[in-house]
């Protein structure tokens, strides 16, 4: 039995300027002719600070420009749908992702698309074609959606490294760079791309979708969706303290290093947390959770939600009973819910 909200509430926004005005003295003419300022007493432009790679507006201001999307294999006929291992192309690095294109007539103006962002799985053992999300590409697939699967950098057999998805910015520029890919892809609608993702890529989603128009509709999954206050304070069993890799927890020390935590520097984290932002999303959004999650605690999805209602966006908040973190005793609500919703968002 599931508990459902749609919520809807409009805010307004209010902008300030402020200006100043110089005032000039005269002095009295004189018959000697006026001195120009030499070139050396001009004025210099200060340079623009740079902005922090973990800011939001860092991740907005750089430029995604994807590549062509390339088949690398045809993996054959899965029943109502077609997979194939793709590759394209983020900030130099070749990204592969599986891809399940729909079997029949390509639509006017080709497939909508859905993008699914995977949760945790320790990228020595991620399999691109891994069983943990075949159900849903299938539901998505035989539906009439072409479902792209990007493995993160340093997943599988994409190049770079696995920097995770909290502490570092690199999966969003994956996800954004793949946003810009699908839409230059010949089968796909450029016009109709959605986003599913689950656990850690909610904090990935939400990224992309405060820094992107492109997303018409966005399910978010269990996911890392709350502030950082939120991950390092509300988080009692998080993975992020002991279990993520190497690389993971040199990039949160050296933050912690250089900035404080939020307590200590609240500023530097509010700039670097998604939630903060969502006044720029521009599609829908359906919230998907577990009401006794231990993976991934409420509390994220409860903080979102009540942002994206002060910030007037449209969003369908799901509640699902139990502790089930990978909805596998509510899967068939679930995918319902998310049936209806892209049909009628996307």
């Amino acid at each position: 039995m599931t508990k459902r909200h749609t919520m809807w509430l409009g805010v307004g926004i209010v902008g300030c300027w402020v200006g100043a005005i110089a005032v000039g003295l005269h002095s009295q003419p004189v018959a000697a002719p006026v001195a120009h300022p030499s070139p050396a007493a001009k004025s210099t432009p200060m340079p623009t600070p740079a902005l922090d790679p973990m800011s939001i507006a860092a991740i907005r201001a750089r430029a995604y420009s994807g590549s062509p999307i390339t088949t690398l294999e045809n993996l054959g006929e899965q029943g109502g749908y077609r997979n194939a291992i793709v590759t394209y192309q983020s900030d130099g690095l070749t990204i592969r992702a599986l891809m399940s294109t729909p079997d029949g007539a390509k639509p006017v103006g080709g497939w909508p698309v859905v993008i699914l962002g995977h949760g945790y799985i320790n990228p020595a053992v991620y399999q691109t074609n891994g069983p943990e999300y075949r159900g849903f590409i299938a539901a998505l697939a035989k539906a009439g959606y072409l479902v792209i699967k990007p493995d993160y950098r340093g997943h599988g057999l994409s190049q770079g490294t696995p920097e995770g998805g909290h502490f570092s910015p690199v999966y969003a520029y994956d996800l954004l760079n793949l946003i810009a890919s699908i839409k230059q892809y010949p089968d796909a609608n450029p016009g109709r791309i959605g986003l599913l993702a689950h656990s850690m890529s909610g904090h990935t989603a939400l990224r992309a979708i405060v820094s992107t128009s492109d997303i018409k509709a966005t399910v978010l999954m269990a996911g890392v969706v709350g502030s950082f206050d939120d991950i390092f304070y509300n988080w009692s069993h998080s993975p992020v303290a002991n279990d993520l890799p190497a690389i993971v927890q040199t990039d949160r020390q050296n933050l912690i290093a250089a900035h404080g935590e939020p307590r200590q520097n609240p500023q530097y984290w509010a700039e670097a947390s998604a939630i903060n932002y969502v006044r720029n999303v521009t599609g829908a959004i359906q919230v998907d959770q577990s009401a006794g999650d231990s993976i991934v605690p409420k509390i994220f999805s409860d903080h979102l939600v009540s942002a994206l209602q002060q910030a007037g966006k449209p969003v369908e908040y799901n509640l699902y009973p139990g502790n089930d973190h990978q909805f596998s005793l509510n899967r068939t609500a679930l995918l319902q819910h998310i049936l209806n919703f892209y049909k009628t968002h996307l």
